[in-house]
Parts: C-alpha cells; sequence; structure tokens
C-alpha cells in the first residue's frame, strides 16, 4: 500500500515557475515508477510526465516537453515536478499517482492516487 500527498500548488502569474512534490509513505517507494497527471475544469484528467522507479527514464507530454521537469529523491520518497513558463492553460488540479517499477502514461495503469493540488495561472 503506497499513499501519496501533493504540495506546492498555488496561484502564478504567467510566465512563473512553481515547483511541485509528492510524499509517499511506505517502504516501496523505490519499487514505484511515478507519475503526474492533471484536471482542468470540465476536461478529463491528462497525463502530465511519469519517471521510473530509478529515474533513469522519463516521459512527457508534448504539451509540457521543455517547460516541465520529472525528478526523484528515492531517499525521501519524494517525486518533483518543477513547472517553468507556465501558462493560462496549465491550471489544472494535478495529482501523483504510483505503480509498481515501470512508468506508464495510462491513467488506468496506476494503482495509488494523492488528492490532488491547485495549481493556477494566470494570464
Amino acid at each position: 500500500q503506497v499513499q501519496l500527498e501533493e504540495s506546492g500548488g498555488g496561484l502564478v502569474q504567467a510566465g512563473g515557475s512553481l515547483r511541485l512534490s509528492c510524499a509517499a509513505s511506505g517502504r516501496t517507494f523505490s519499487r514505484h515508477a511515478m507519475g503526474w497527471f492533471r484536471q482542468a475544469p470540465g476536461k478529463d484528467r491528462e497525463f502530465v510526465a511519469a519517471i521510473s522507479w530509478s529515474g533513469g527514464s522519463t516521459y512527457y507530454a508534448e504539451f509540457v516537453k521543455g517547460r516541465f521537469t520529472i525528478s526523484r529523491d528515492n531517499a525521501k520518497n519524494t517525486v518533483y515536478l518543477r513547472m517553468n513558463s507556465l501558462k493560462p492553460e496549465d491550471t489544472a488540479v494535478y495529482y501523483c499517482a504510483a505503480r509498481e517499477w515501470y512508468a506508464s502514461t495510462r491513467e488506468r495503469d496506476y494503482d495509488y492516487w494523492g488528492q490532488g493540488t491547485q495549481v493556477s495561472v494566470s494570464s
């Protein structure tokens, strides 16, 4: 069982930056791939970024490439999402998710989810 808690969301102006954190409970964090997804009002939840259990492989949605960076610190049981050059269309609730071993871009592949953190970008 893995419990996840996101933090770091907030209100930022367009062009600004935020760093989201996702803290995981349990002793098996290093066996889990981690993903970030987001859901804007009135839209389906969508994939943002993912990282393998070792941190050796990362994956990004096209619309965040070059702006967002996913990373993890297995010693701290934490995964991060650094978001630069934020746009109003990045406004959403951001969720972290976990699954054993291999990263996936598909929401249905993840077994554990956090409650989400709100990111709002003003124009």
